[in-house]
């Protein structure tokens, strides 16, 4: 494993307004798995997308089994050998497991005009084993789980049989099980001398597969390491350019506890059932368990975007009734979805179009006169305060790193000045630092008197940040714990609950 084979060096990629890769170098060994870390924003995605054909660099070279390569497009690279699993997904929803597996790939027969539907069915049977996804080849992937959607990218780029293979962010959508499965299919493909780019926030999980990393800052080549040779606390410090110390920054304990937000009986046939607690003013309270646990419905219920079928809810101690999203935002209650991209954003809008949308009629006139001057002021003041990287207010959202377009929507609710915030996977996908700049954000915002409900399946983070923690499975309330005597063995405990 120590014969470098593919070799990036010297990259630079400029954009409009941004320099995203200034002399950057990076080296891959056959059969190793190659960790890229960075903040978001650091440029490895925008790295990868070079070697993957997706971009061309403005300087620069690639060398790839030791001949000079220029990819003009992603399919020039998969004919080399070159496949990356997007962070975002490249599926077809209306298609099926094997034809999204196999489009434009697929087995014919004595002539290309024939489909060899036994063969083509029989080898995404054996890839779906190889990954233990246990769902039909005939099943439309717009009908699975965004983990079994992420799977079925995996199995996509399995089957191209790839020499290198970028996975960005692969487990950010995963169960521990299916992680596992990834992982056992990660050191099958090692053994066979695929060279593996692995781009993971994650950095404890790494350390059960990744041989060497390198660190990114800012479009800059900062270091390349032996993983289990460096400590995750100097792996942090590289990527972040400071000592953070405590991830989870702490704050005064709550001394009154008042309550916002009672729920009584709460019920959604098939999925939610009896689900009752309390929210306190100034509190943190947590929502772990496991993926279909019922974590994200309950909180799409509180919010209005999903129906009940019974049960009731009493905000600052007067009874209310959520129809809608409308309502519940009325009522000061915000949701910040868990897929960002799809529900949470307009991708083609402006940074400042993202953060007001909602906001407009309190910067407008009876008459309806947008005073597009405090939109622009109040924009710039959130994007200052979230340390929103981007060049200007005017950049689309589709352009920010997804770090930076989750802290859009945040600005948004901040904007909103709502008493009650529901945090879906708040920093899925984010970089160390940019959590903690998140965590300090909901440490001030409970601070002046909100109150946050936070879901996430990172256990270290509800523990770390949550005063309470509610533990679900099936749909049901199984636990209730403080978050000092929590521990992850007991949330798991309650998330395994049998009835």
């Amino acid at each position: 494993m120590s014969e470098t084979f593919l070799q990036m060096s010297h990259i630079t990629k400029r954009f409009p307004g941004v320099l995203a890769l200034s002399n950057v170098s990076f080296n891959l060994r056959p059969g190793e798995v190659h960790a890229l870390l960075g903040e978001n924003g650091a440029g490895k995605s925008t790295l990868m997308k070079i070697l993957s054909g997706v971009y061309q660099p403005d300087e620069g070279e690639i060398t790839f089994e030791g001949n000079p390569v220029s990819f003009a497009d992603p399919l020039s690279a998969q004919r080399a050998g070159i496949t990356i699993i997007h962070q975002e997904f490249n599926l077809f929803p209306d298609l099926t497991v094997e034809e999204n597996i196999f489009i434009g790939r697929e087995f014919c027969k004595n002539n290309r005009w024939r489909l060899d539907d036994k063969s083509q069915r029989q080898a995404v049977v054996d890839i779906l084993k190889q990954l233990n996804l246990s769902v039909s080849p005939q099943t439309r992937v717009a009908d699975l789980t965004v983990a079994q959607q992420q799977m079925v990218e995996i199995a996509k780029a399995i089957s191209v049989n790839a020499k290198v293979l970028i996975m960005d962010e692969p487990t950010a959508a995963l169960t521990e099980s299916e992680i596992e499965s990834l992982f056992a299919v990660t050191r099958l493909l090692k053994a066979r001398g695929t060279g593996i780019v692995y781009i993971s926030h994650r950095l404890e999980e790494l350390a059960l597969i990744a041989d060497r990393a390198t660190v990114m800052r800012d479009g800059q080549y900062i270091a390349t390491v032996d993983y289990e040779l460096v400590q995750i606390s100097e792996l942090i410090a590289m990527m972040v350019g400071r000592d953070l110390g405590n991830i989870y920054p702490k704050r005064a304990p709550q001394t009154r506890r008042q309550p916002v937000l009672e729920v009584k009986g709460l019920q959604r046939k098939d999925v939610l059932h009896d689900i009752s607690f309390t929210l306190h003013r100034g509190e943190i309270l947590g929502l772990a368990g496991l993926m279909g646990a019922g974590r994200t419905e309950l909180g799409r219920a509180l919010f209005g975007a999903d129906p009940i079928d019974g049960g009731s809810v009493v905000l600052n101690g007067q009874p209310v009734v959520i129809k809608n999203v409308s309502d519940a935002i009325s009522r000061g209650i915000s949701y910040l979805t868990e897929d960002r991209k799809k529900e949470g954003l307009a991708l083609g809008l402006s940074v400042e179009a993202n953060i007001m949308l909602g906001n407009y009629p309190e910067f407008s006139t009876p008459l309806g006169n947008v005073n597009e001057k405090a939109c622009q002021q109040t924009s710039s003041e959130l994007v200052k305060t979230l340390r929103i990287k981007t060049p200007h207010l005017q950049q689309a959202a589709l352009n920010l790193s997804g770090g930076n377009q989750q802290k859009i929507i945040i600005a948004r609710w901040v904007c909103k000045d709502t008493d009650i915030l529901i945090f879906d996977e708040p920093t899925r996908g984010i970089d160390v630092g940019a959590k903690l700049e998140i965590y300090e954000l909901m440490n001030r915002l409970v601070a002046k008197g909100k109150s946050i409900i936070m879901i996430s399946s990172e256990l270290p983070e509800v523990l770390g940040m949550c005063d309470r923690i509610l533990v679900m499975r099936g749909g049901r309330i199984t636990g209730e714990m403080n978050a000092d005597t929590a521990t992850q063995e007991k949330i798991m405990q309650y998330a395994t609950l049998e009835d």
